[in-house]
């Protein structure tokens, strides 16, 4: 079966940074969902048309992965606004109660990165924002979507899902 809109697709792969520093390895093979949200777009450019075997490598600039990093969504908040465990890496979907910066998007998941007596920086910048990626590919599998996997235009528990929202220097899947 050929790599077209609506199917699933089943990928290895090695993420690395612009310099070739790995960042990730997925050597056990993941569905994702071609023609939705679960791939990025030039990710799926690359897999059209291809079939189970296909590999290639893909140099990403920052537009086309994860986008540049903007200072602009960097905040301090007051520290007695966040749990007395809170440390940095931790990850809060939007900003606590009574947060001095309301003009912050508040849809955003926030990343602690680091925590001071008086303040806590949060910063809502995806952890590759900003970095140019190298991604060697392997397609191990493609099927047909589901009427479910079509609907939700994902599958469940993708990586490049969960790979949008890891702590600083956790595993990307």
């Amino acid at each position: 079966m050929d790599i077209t809109s609506p199917c699933v697709v089943t990928l290895t792969w090695t993420l690395s940074d612009g310099q070739g520093e790995r960042i990730d390895e997925l050597t056990d093979p993941v569905e994702f969902f071609y023609g939705g949200d679960d791939l990025l777009p030039k990710v799926e450019e690359a897999l059209a048309g291809q079939g189970v075997g296909y590999e290639t490598d893909l140099h990403l600039e920052p537009e086309h992965a994860f986008g540049d990093y903007d200072a602009d969504l960097v905040c301090y908040e007051a520290r007695a606004l966040f749990p007395e465990n809170t440390e940095p890496g931790m990850r809060f979907e939007g900003l606590p109660k009574g947060a001095a910066t309301p003009d912050m998007p508040g849809d955003l998941v926030y990343t602690v990165t680091e925590v001071y007596p008086e303040h806590v920086v949060l910063d809502a910048n995806h952890p590759l924002a900003g970095m140019a990626l190298r991604i060697a590919l392997k397609v191990m599998d493609v099927r047909p979507a589901t009427t479910e996997e079509i609907e939700a235009g994902s599958v469940s528990e993708s990586t490049l899902t969960v790979i949008s929202s890891p702590p600083p220097g956790a595993a990307l899947h």
